[in-house]
């Protein structure tokens, strides 16, 4: 591609991406004019018109953090101060926030406010949930600007979900677990990029030895889930491991994105040849056509400049086997698969 037809593209991204903006807005207009032809209920415009306004307000509140690392650490509100998974909350944040990494959690007490309290206010941003019970927020976060206040669950775990790029458990209730499978949820079905998920007891724990015991002996057991789907998540009773295997998940690998067919993965780094032919004969299993092949950032990304000179790996991905695809990250980064 000459300079000439680059400059053409570039004019016509520019003109086209306020468009499609224009455009989505009007959707969102119009899809709230159906409303009052379909005669929907007060009860369900309520909900629409506060989850709206939750969303709005959310994406502004992150916006300017968009470019941050962040890690969401969930956990147990009720965990008191004295409990060996209290500290091990707060030396994660700790050591997450000595990397330039910003914490979120859901803002409370327990293990959210020993999160904050490792990671220090600068280092801390917070999705508080209202409930009439135990939702008070922390006072770490309390009155900061990069904390927000949500009234539904969903909206809130949408957040948590979007905004991160790594999470960690550490042993909770009912709200912790709910959060847990649904970010393996989402993985699993290809509905979040890739992103490390560790479980982190305290020293010596067993909670999540436990869990990872049902999850072999009844999901994979009795084939609800697949062998390759246990990479999508790490176990572990060590902050430097937990630590260590969300920073090597992005040694190499960057980020990803689908471009029409095309599974693009951003790298921090070309690969080598030999790196190149390992992952066409080791992954092809994962391909529906072609070879993995490197190459500069495809027209359809201009639209994120900032990442425009990251070498890229692209290929014909399948869409199904999400484990394989997490192991091709660790093998990306130079890690056992």
């Amino acid at each position: 591609m000459n300079e000439k037809s680059e400059s053409k593209e570039s004019v016509s991204e520019a003109v086209e991406a306020p468009r499609r903006i224009a455009g989505l807005i009007e959707k969102i207009k119009e899809s709230a004019d159906n409303l009052a032809k379909d005669n929907t209920s007060r009860g369900d415009l309520k909900i629409l018109s506060r989850s709206l306004r939750e969303l709005r307000h959310a994406f502004k509140i992150f916006a300017p953090y968009r470019s941050h690392r962040k890690v969401t650490v969930f956990g147990s509100a009720r965990t008191p101060e004295d409990h060996p998974a209290y500290k091990q909350a707060v030396d994660f944040g700790r050591a997450m926030a000595d990397n330039k990494w910003f914490v979120v959690t859901g803002a409370a007490a327990g293990i959210m406010e020993a999160g904050h309290v490792g990671a220090g206010r600068d280092y801390s941003m917070g999705l508080n949930i209202l409930l009439p019970f135990e939702q008070d927020t922390n006072p770490v976060i309390a009155g900061d600007p990069k904390l927000v206040h949500m009234k539904y669950f969903f909206t809130r775990k949408l957040m948590f979900v979007k905004e991160s790029h790594a999470m960690c458990l550490l042993p909770g209730g009912f709200g912790t677990l709910d959060e847990g499978l649904e970010v393996l949820t989402l993985l699993q079905t290809g509905k979040r990029d890739m992103v490390p998920v560790v479980f982190l007891d305290e020293p010596g724990g067993e909670y999540w030895k436990h869990f990872e015991e049902f999850l072999k002996s009844k999901l994979l057991g009795q084939g609800m889930i697949s062998p390759e789907d246990r990479s999508l998540y790490m176990i572990t009773d060590s902050v430097k491991e937990a630590v260590e295997e969300i920073l090597g998940f992005f040694k190499v690998y960057h980020s990803m994105r689908f471009v029409r067919d095309d599974l693009v993965f951003r790298l921090n780094e070309p690969l080598d040849e030999e790196m190149l032919e390992e992952l066409n004969s080791r992954f092809a299993d994962i391909l529906t056509g072609g070879r993995f092949r490197q190459r500069k950032a495809l027209s359809a990304e201009r639209d994120e400049p900032e990442l425009a000179d990251l070498p890229r790996l692209v290929f014909r991905f399948n869409r199904h086997d999400l484990g394989r695809l997490r192991q091709l990250v660790n093998t990306i980064n130079g890690r056992q698969a």
